[in-house]
């Protein structure tokens, strides 16, 4: 069996704790974190195309990396 190839940073412990806080979530608990992204501070949330969504992460990706 293929073994999956994780990002930096990341390995199957991170994964099974993500997971877990997701699944346990309650749907009161899970709508409250979606409502506190759109509070941050130095965040924008918007609608973007789908189509556009491989050149906003490229762009994205260059921004991290500078």
């Amino acid at each position: 069996m293929k073994q999956s190839a994780f990002p930096p940073g990341w390995d199957s412990n991170r994964v099974a704790k993500i997971l877990a806080h997701y699944e346990t979530q309650t749907e009161d608990d899970a709508l409250a974190e979606d409502e506190a992204v759109f509070e941050m501070d130095g965040q924008t949330m918007m609608e973007i195309p789908t189509v556009l969504v491989p050149e906003v992460r490229a762009l994205l990706a260059k921004h991290k990396a500078a």
